[in-house]
């Protein structure tokens, strides 16, 4: 079963806040501000967060811009991965994505179903990799920002989370891109 190895040292992981709509703004962005407020607590850093719009171009180019960003480990977006025609923040994350993580859209799906239902359905949450850093989509509202976060997100970018976690990994993200 998971535990917390207290032997190992906390890493903090420097983690980007997109949220993808077209009505909020900072001071009504919940999801951006519960998914702030959880990273802070368990010791990581913003490193930057920023809202655009639903254009499937503008979140790519938003998303590969921290890709490149040596300053940025994580991105976490939320909101635009409904099935609406202006939905497209999970078609923006596959543009850019080298690897998609699978797991996590069925992982979070189990852990929404304890909380909505059969409802956890219309959920297209996503999570990738891409120039060594991890890419998240996370659903518009703040209960799957905080089911996300706490059920999966805090414990995988803690380097004390055993078996495994996403830190102890960083590493090897992009180790093809170092071969000769």
């Amino acid at each position: 079963m998971s535990r917390i190895d207290e032997s190992k040292p906390f890493i903090p992981v420097r983690i980007a806040v997109l949220t993808v709509s077209d009505t909020r703004a900072v001071a009504d962005d919940k999801s951006g501000k519960t998914l702030v407020d959880r990273i802070e607590k368990a010791g990581h850093t913003v490193a930057a967060r920023k809202i655009l719009r639903d254009e499937r171009a503008e979140i790519a180019d938003q998303l590969q811009a921290w890709v490149a960003d040596s300053e940025i480990d994580v991105v976490i977006s939320t909101g635009g991965t409904g099935l609406t025609g202006r939905d497209v923040t999970v078609e923006a994350h596959r543009d850019v994505y080298e690897k998609e993580m699978d797991a996590f859209g069925t992982i979070f799906t189990f852990i929404s179903m304890e909380k909505i239902g059969t409802s956890a359905v219309q959920s297209r949450a996503t999570g990738g990799v891409a120039g060594g850093t991890y890419l998240f989509a996370l659903p518009g509202s703040p209960g799957a920002c905080k089911d996300a976060w706490d059920g999966i997100l805090e414990k995988q970018l803690d380097y004390r989370h055993r078996p495994c976690n996403f830190v102890e990994i960083f590493p090897r993200l992009d180790e093809h891109q170092r071969r000769k």
